[in-house]
């Protein structure tokens, strides 16, 4: 672990460095405040770090993991009268349970599954996410803060007195009290409400009115009658300096940057801004009362949102995992990792802190910047803790309005815009009535409205049923020939038994047989691997792919690069209809594998292959 230790120690420090104002400011999006997002960067990257399966991966607080947090959050303290200490041992008994359930599910060894998920609904997902970010951070963007505009709360305040009244009721049935028998406790305890009480129900019921994207532009009109300038100027600094000090050096975060110079200009010119909530001093202070709520009876309303959090956990660290090896050329281990993830989950909750999973921008950092083993990782978490430790206080000076704009640049940029520009492009592959439209699209847009407007967890559920549906019928009305692409040894096709003998090191085969879907594209991608050293031309023989997907899309763009980059020549044969159709609407055929380099039959591919190619042995 150490031979390597002068790469971990800068890649974790710089890892480090980029997930400050990112934990931060995911902790105040979440709702439990700024230091449950430092908590919880601190003890994932650590401990996700320590146990996991890949080896370079920084894990933390992410966007798609905290819009999901923020739900069930919003949704307990719903329920506890939008009291954060009421609620705060509930809601970290559900992060612990989907951190052990991610523990499970790396036992049970369901990593190798996550391949599973389609494109689309990724694509929707991840597109959703930046969304809800991107339009819930324009209230604190502007300085409006529903719980204190007294003319929208004092709206609810009906409400307020019906819902206290209520849970009064409810005290009673509890209580075994007969409420028609004893109707005089009911008036009893009616009259100790106060107006302080009416008040902060109905500041509760006005937060959760004003909440998500729906409720956030129910209440825009209203925040743009009453811009705080001051707490826009600062976000909109905050905004202009990530994305123009990117174009000066990328050697130092642009969201430090930013972060450094608006926060210090603020407070060091006293201007009048809204800081973020205190960062107690000292360590994280052991949940206690975690314990106490972790039982079956209080889990039970909250074990399938557990889950759904365990599992987006996990596709959110896989994929990247899959990132880093890719730029390291390594292998993960898919099961090891959940287990890693589950264990960092659990503490963070212990002690505080939201949710995460692997982060990739943080994840590339630590790469580039010389990260090669997971000390990299555990040595960006206790990076996080001497910040708590020594700048706990300087960070509670932090404007809000600044969080808002990094929150704001996240959200632009986790969407999924390559799969945007796709749109177009997609075969209109599905009928209805007049109407032709692309399977692909239609589940992506699915997802994306559905998790913007409603609810992410089912919104994926609906995607995934509706895309395998779609996969079943395509696979069922073009065939019923089982996928073979994975990398075993190559058996030559009967066609090619004339292939000459002394070419056989310089030209390597791959057959591809059945659909190239988002269940085979891992396999394809591990193509390289298969390829001996002294070829310098490879053969991807199509003749019986029927089929292929926007994953199988992507990932042969994927492998076709890499073969471009390493100055192979990559030769086309027997391209089907669908997949052609497909490979030439975002140019893979003429950009990267040029018309000549495509071949009706094997015949004719090997003609070119004798006139071009020659035997480097004998050269």
């Amino acid at each position: 672990m150490f031979k390597h230790f002068r790469g971990d120690l800068f890649g974790g420090i710089t890892a480090g460095i980029v997930a400050l104002p990112l934990a931060l400011a995911f902790g105040v999006s979440s709702g439990l405040g700024p230091s449950a997002g430092l908590y919880g960067a601190i003890f994932i990257s650590f401990f996700a770090a320590l146990f996991g399966g890949t080896n370079t991966q920084i894990s933390g607080p992410t966007a798609p993991m905290t819009a999901v947090s923020m739900v069930i959050i919003a949704g307990i303290l719903a329920v506890h009268d939008g009291d954060v200490n009421k609620a705060l041992p509930i809601i970290l008994a559900v992060f612990l349970l989907a951190g052990l359930m991610q523990i499970g599910l790396g036992l049970i060894g369901l990593g190798k599954y996550i391949k599973y998920i389609p494109y689309p609904v990724v694509s929707g997902f991840m597109t959703a996410i930046g969304v809800i970010i991107l339009v819930t951070q324009i209230l604190p963007a502007v300085g409006y803060y529903p719980k204190e505009d007294t003319e929208y709360v004092s709206q609810f305040k009906a409400a307020a007195e019906e819902e206290i009244l209520e849970n009064i009721l409810k005290e009673e049935a509890g209580e075994g009290i007969l409420v028609l028998e004893d109707f005089e406790e009911t008036i009893k305890r009616a009259g100790k409400i106060t107006e302080e009480d009416m008040q902060k129900e109905a500041k509760t019921l006005a937060a959760k009115d004003a909440s998500g994207v729906l409720g956030t532009l129910k209440v825009l009109p209203r925040a743009l009658k009453s811009i705080n300038w001051l707490e826009l100027g600062l976000a909109l600094a905050t905004i202009f300096i990530i994305y123009g000090f990117k174009r000066i050096t990328t050697a130092v975060p642009s969201t430090l940057v930013a972060l450094i110079v608006v926060s210090g200009l603020a407070y060091g010119l006293g201007w009048d801004y809204r800081p973020i909530e205190k960062i107690p001093e000292g360590l994280p202070a052991l949940q206690l009362g975690i314990f106490t709520e972790f039982k079956l009876s209080s889990l039970t309303p909250y074990v399938f949102t557990a889950l759904t959090l365990s599992l987006l956990g996990a596709i959110d660290s896989l994929l990247t995992s899959v990132v880093a090896d890719n730029m390291t050329q390594t292998k993960h281990k898919p099961n090891k990792e959940l287990v890693g993830q589950g264990i960092g989950n659990s503490i963070a909750a212990v002690f505080g802190g939201i949710p995460g999973a692997g982060a990739t921008i943080r994840t590339v950092v630590n790469i580039n910047s010389g990260g090669k083993t997971r000390l990299s990782g555990m040595i960006a978490g206790l990076l996080l803790l001497v910040i708590l430790l020594a700048l706990g206080p300087v960070a509670s000076q932090i404007p809000a309005a600044v969080l808002a704009g990094i929150l704001v640049t996240v959200g632009i940029g986790v969407m999924d815009y390559k799969g945007l520009k796709a749109i177009p492009y997609l075969p209109k592959d599905i009928k209805l009535g007049p109407l032709k439209l692309s399977s692909e699209v239609i589940i992506m847009l699915v997802v994306l409205v559905l998790s913007s407007v409603w609810n992410l967890v089912y919104a994926v559920g609906i995607g995934l049923v509706i895309a395998s549906l779609m996969f079943m019928k395509k696979i069922g009305d073009l065939t019923a020939t089982r996928s073979v692409v994975k990398p075993l040894k190559e058996q030559p096709w009967a066609d090619e038994k004339d292939f000459p003998q002394k070419l056989r090191e310089e030209v390597f085969i791959k057959h591809i047989k059945g659909p190239l879907f988002f269940g085979s594209t891992s396999d394809f991608q591990q193509l390289a691997e298969q390829i001996p050293d002294t070829a310098s031309n490879v053969v991807i023989r199509m003749d019986r792919m029927q089929y292929m997907d926007q994953s199988g899309l992507y990932a042969m763009e994927d492998v076709l690069q890499d073969l471009k980059k390493k100055d192979i020549n990559v030769l086309l044969v027997g391209i089907l209809d669908q997949p052609k159709y497909m490979m030439e609407r975002i140019d893979i055929i003429p950009d990267l594998i040029p018309r000549e380099n495509v071949f009706e039959g094997f015949k004719s591919c090997m003609r070119w292959i004798r006139e071009n190619v020659k035997d480097t042995d004998t050269a």
